[in-house]
């Protein structure tokens, strides 16, 4: 299982898989990043939190524990 916080800048994946549950997970999908997105990694704060990704055209910032929810291929 690769996740969202392995990709390194300038890199895409395409999500195959939420985890987390509840209001976590919703919070996720309300964002934009549901199964069969695209996602771009613009940029990684120094010490690698947040993320900075390009989804459905805007730029999000993530935090790492939420990256790590988002199972990508």
């Amino acid at each position: 299982m690769r996740t969202l916080r392995e990709i390194k800048i300038g890199g895409s994946a395409k999500v195959v898989k939420l985890h987390g549950e509840g209001a976590l997970r919703r919070r996720i999908m309300d964002m934009g990043i549901t199964k069969g997105t695209d996602i771009r990694v613009r940029k990684m704060a120094p010490l690698g939190d947040p993320i900075e990704v390009t989804v459905r055209g805007y730029e999000l910032s993530l935090r790492k524990a939420d990256a790590e929810l988002i199972e990508v291929e």
